[in-house]
């Protein structure tokens, strides 16, 4: 007879959903990008702030309409969340699509995050080009 190995079952994950976060943007930061969105659907399950981050994996996956969905859930989640609106409104222009929900989106995140101003602005100033000179 063989001798068999003890199985262990884990019945409780033992990372808190900050921990997956974290894993899930050192894993970005490597272009893992299905381990970071793992990691990031892990932490969504107790931390809003983690659609952002899927929403951002699956921008660059250029899986737009999934980008949208997780942008706008993390929107959902937390009204106040710049980032979210700021990269929902970039997604809006970088499809060329609902310019003036991504006008207003843009702006939004200026006002609500006046330390990234400058970036926001940025997004809001290229949206508001495209709407000028389609």
């Amino acid at each position: 007879m063989g001798c068999s190995m003890p199985r262990i079952i884990v019945l409780k994950d033992p990372l808190t959903p900050e921990e997956h976060l974290k894993l899930g943007v050192s894993y970005e930061q490597n272009n893992e990008l299905d381990a970071a969105e793992r990691e990031y659907k892990a932490a969504a399950k107790g931390l809003p702030a983690a659609f952002l981050y899927l929403g951002n994996i699956s921008f660059r996956k250029d899986a737009y309409k999934e980008a949208e969905e997780y942008y706008e859930k993390a929107i959902e989640q937390d009204p106040a969340n710049a980032d979210a609106l700021n990269n929902l409104a970039w997604l809006y222009y970088t499809e060329r699509r609902n310019l003036d929900e991504a006008e207003r989106l843009a702006i939004r995140a200026v006002d609500l995050n006046p330390r990234k101003a400058d970036i926001f602005r940025d997004t809001l100033e290229k949206i508001r080009s495209l709407k000028n000179n389609p």
